[in-house]
């Protein structure tokens, strides 16, 4: 299976242009072989750009966006806010190649000021099974708590999809945790970021995946592109021994 992240710019709001970006992403994406793109965080309408409203038409934009991963025919896993009773999810929604809403993962552990007044936060991981490999969704924020990535792996997931919006001084999470919980789990994380600016915020970049030794199998720098990667056999089902912890590990006091 050929994974792929597009980095990419917020769009800020403009609509019409994310979604454009969507469906950039999902070309190149289709003609690497991908089977699965991985793009960042509340892509839609962009990480600071979401109100307490929906946006017009909201419904229909997210029909678009299924119908453009049918149209290339690649799964997708992206950031989108869930609106449901008067509540704000910052949500991760995962189609599968036919358009079909497989999986959807609210966000745990709301960062900063800006999230924690306007979202509610999620209660659970969200762990599903699509074209016979295990996935699990987390959100940004979510990766950093080995907890949550623990909690992934005793439910037997192979790969972690994580939208993200991180930005500076936050280079040690792509750095230095996101490839520690992908080694001490010995598990695949695809940690899907934006470059570029919005508003204050000046995004990390620095998407990459990380294999079950931690190491980077493809990143990406801090401007926007595609980068993709092929998992295969050990690669996939968790199989390879770097990571001892899981079973050897004793409660403390």
């Amino acid at each position: 299976m050929i994974l792929s992240i597009y980095q990419t710019y917020s769009p800020a709001g403009n609509l019409s242009a994310g979604i454009r970006e969507i469906e950039t992403g999902l070309d190149r994406a289709s003609k690497s072989g991908a089977s699965i793109l991985v793009m960042p965080e509340l892509f839609i309408p962009g990480y600071l750009a979401v109100k307490k409203r929906p946006p017009k038409n909201w419904q229909s934009i997210v029909e678009k966006i299924s119908q453009l991963c049918e149209k290339r025919n690649v799964g997708l896993a992206i950031g989108l806010p869930e609106f449901v009773n008067n509540k704000i999810y910052n949500s991760a929604y995962f189609f599968s190649s036919v358009g079909n809403l497989i999986a959807k993962h609210r966000k745990i552990q709301l960062f900063g000021t800006y999230e924690k007044n306007k979202f509610t936060p999620g209660e659970k991981v969200t762990s599903f099974d699509y074209d016979g490999i295990r996935f699990g969704l987390l959100i940004c924020y979510d990766v950093e708590f080995p907890e949550h990535v623990r909690n992934l792996a005793k439910k037997n997931v192979d790969v972690i999809l994580v939208p993200t919006a991180n930005m500076m001084p936050y280079v040690n999470v792509n750095k230095i945790l996101v490839p520690a919980r992908a080694a001490e789990n010995g598990i695949t994380i695809v940690y899907a970021n934006y470059c570029g600016s919005e508003k204050e915020l000046n995004y990390v970049g620095l998407s990459a995946i990380y294999g079950q030794d931690g190491f980077a199998l493809t990143s990406a720098e801090q401007k926007p592109g595609l980068i993709s990667v092929e998992i295969k056999g050990q690669q996939v089902k968790g199989s390879i021994p770097t990571s001892t912890q899981l079973k050897d590990f004793v409660t403390s006091k």
